[in-house]
């Protein structure tokens, strides 16, 4: 046998490989048809709700804000009432508080007026020629007594030679024997000072008839 014959059968034959390399219809993958053929979802009815949801906490956060500032209001209004009412209050406190200091002034000076009563009966008991050095020291003291009243708002009340006037003066006796008008102040039995504008104590005198 030569070689020209034998050769054939020791090649591939073509046809035989071409058919095992070719896929087969069972091999192909599937195609899913039916989720391209499926309508889009609905994607309107969330945004929907959303806002509806949204809506819904807008007008409550709305009423929230309502109520809190009313509560503010309110509590605005009854600090303020409260601030008034403490206002006048301290007004008041400081009012009783400054006439209690009035009165006991008023008090302690009414007990002094007799001490001065004392220095002028004291002084005018004394001759005009017997006035010597001591005298004029007893003078001194009772001057420093009197700016000191002034200091406090003590003032002498102006009786004599002056027109009765029942505010000021308390008239405790008639002087007939007079060429003064009647009503005119001709003695003054006992000096009268005001505290401030109010009077201390009225002077006591003798009117004209």
């Amino acid at each position: 046998m030569s070689a020209e014959e034998t050769r054939p059968n020791d090649q591939p034959n073509d046809a035989s490989t071409s058919e095992s390399v070719e896929p087969s219809a069972q091999d192909a993958p599937e195609v899913l048809t039916g989720a391209a053929d499926a309508p889009p979802p609905d994607a309107a009815a969330p945004d929907l709700e959303y806002e509806a949801e949204a809506e819904k906490e807008e007008d409550l956060l709305e009423a929230q804000l309502e109520q809190a500032q009313a509560r503010a209001d309110e509590y605005l209004d009854s600090l303020q009432r409260e601030r008034a009412s403490f206002q006048n209050f301290r007004k008041r406190v400081e009012r009783e508080r400054q006439e209690i200091g009035r009165v006991a002034a008023r008090n302690l000076l009414l007990k002094l007026l007799p001490v001065l009563d004392d220095f002028h009966r004291a002084m005018d008991a004394v001759p005009e020629d017997e006035r010597d050095e001591w005298f004029e020291g007893v003078v001194m003291i009772r001057r420093k007594f009197e700016r000191l009243l002034e200091e406090e708002g003590v003032t002498e009340i102006d009786a004599f030679g002056a027109e009765f006037d029942p505010n000021f003066h308390e008239a405790v006796g008639i002087d007939p024997d007079t060429d003064a008008d009647s009503g005119t102040i001709t003695e003054v039995l006992l000096r009268g000072y005001k505290y401030g504008d109010s009077v201390l104590r009225p002077a006591m005198v003798r009117v004209a008839g």
